[in-house]
């Protein structure tokens, strides 16, 4: 501590009045991010991480946080005599580092398991029960298929305990040694002045133990690859890009743990003329001029058959009918979207004389200049 007092509840990012609650989630947020296993030789992260250990010492007991709270007077970092070091004015609190455990070094276990590095127990993390990875694949699907649902078989891929050694990595008959390293505890300590950090062993990798005699079959891993069909079924609505997840269906735990999840994103195939806007399902349809200015009743397609559309006298292009419950099943919630028609006047690239005769008096007796606003003064 250096002898100075310092702002633990600045340190941490917590008001004065933070409940015990509120200190330990910003205490755990703040060790994920500076932990040296997520900074690898980055001492300023290694000083913060530290400085954030030793605020949490202080704020997380009661009675260490009363005497700080009385301010410097009662509760000076670093100085004076007394065990540890640390005598403190009348009345105060003797905080010291013999408090964090045999010299002075804390027991950060706990602050491990956050990152998955393994907490100083006999065995380490990787010889306890493991949930198994969860796994990832895209399902290819029909414009159709997306909208009706379908249930499908999906190969898939991932480790397995392997059958020989039942996960042990060991020959049949034969047992795992404990690391001579760690002592089977699957860490190493490492001084960093006050605090003592804990690292998966090297010569087990974080195991506790050692593979004398490795099985035949995995050849010492423990586990093998290993192929199965999965039976899925994807919903009514589902769109492109969609993310559905499936518990229990992914990879195998580890020495007895539960099976990791499988997901499945749907790659929905374009449509030749429909597309899709949510729940909604959008459709261009050309229409004559005729059809535009004397209206008209046309056919147009769904995707649960042909419907007729009522085109009113009138029709500007752009126009967009909404035909109601022709769209897309949701996903979440009951019903279905609606399909939106947009109608585009198409005009003819070539006339016959008859034709052109016949626009031609429809010009003269129209009686309508479209762009006569554009020359209107004021």
């Amino acid at each position: 501590m250096n002898g100075q007092y310092k702002d633990y509840y600045k340190v941490l990012g917590v008001s004065k009045n933070a409940s015990a609650k509120e200190i330990k989630s910003a205490f755990r947020k703040l060790a994920r991010k500076h932990h040296p296993d997520a900074n690898p030789n980055n001492k300023a992260a290694e000083e913060k991480f530290k400085e954030i250990n030793e605020a949490y010492e202080v704020l997380s007991d009661d009675k260490k946080r009363k005497a700080y709270d009385q301010g410097p007077q009662f509760f000076t970092a670093g100085g004076g005599a007394g065990p540890g070091g640390g005598a403190y004015g009348p009345g105060g609190f003797s905080f010291n580092f013999g408090d964090f455990g045999a010299g002075g070094q804390a027991d950060f276990s706990s602050i491990f398991d956050l990152f998955g590095g393994g907490g100083a127990r006999a065995g380490g993390r990787r010889s306890a029960a493991q949930r198994g990875k969860d796994l990832e694949y895209a399902v290819r699907l029909s414009f159709e298929e997306a909208l009706k649902g379908v249930t499908t078989k999906i190969n898939v891929s991932g480790d397995a305990p392997c059958p020989t050694c039942h996960g042990s990595g060991a020959k049949p008959g034969t047992v795992p040694q404990t690391c001579p390293t760690c002592g089977g505890r699957g860490v190493t300590a490492q001084d960093q002045g006050f605090f003592g950090l804990s690292r998966a062993c090297p010569q087990c990798g974080g195991s506790g133990r050692i593979v004398t005699d490795p099985c035949p079959t995995c050849r010492g891993a423990g586990h093998v690859a290993q192929s199965k069909k999965v039976t899925v079924k994807l919903p009514p609505g589902v769109g492109d890009g969609s993310k559905l997840r499936f518990a229990g269906k992914g990879e195998a735990g580890i020495n007895g743990g539960p099976p990791g999840d499988l997901y499945v994103i749907a790659r929905v195939e374009p449509h030749p003329y429909f597309k899709r806007k949510g729940a909604d399902i959008l459709l261009d349809v050309p229409i004559t001029f005729s059809e535009a200015a004397l209206g008209a009743k046309i056919q147009v397609p769904t995707t649960d058959g042909r419907v007729v559309l009522k085109v009113p006298p009138g029709t500007q292009a752009g126009k967009v009918f909404r035909l109601k419950g022709k769209g897309a099943p949701k996903l979440k919630g009951a019903g279905t979207g609606d399909m939106r028609v947009k109608v585009h006047v198409v005009v003819p690239q070539k006339l016959t004389a008859q034709g052109k005769d016949a626009l031609e008096r429809f010009s003269e007796v129209a009686g309508e200049d479209p762009r006569a606003r554009l020359f209107t003064k004021g």
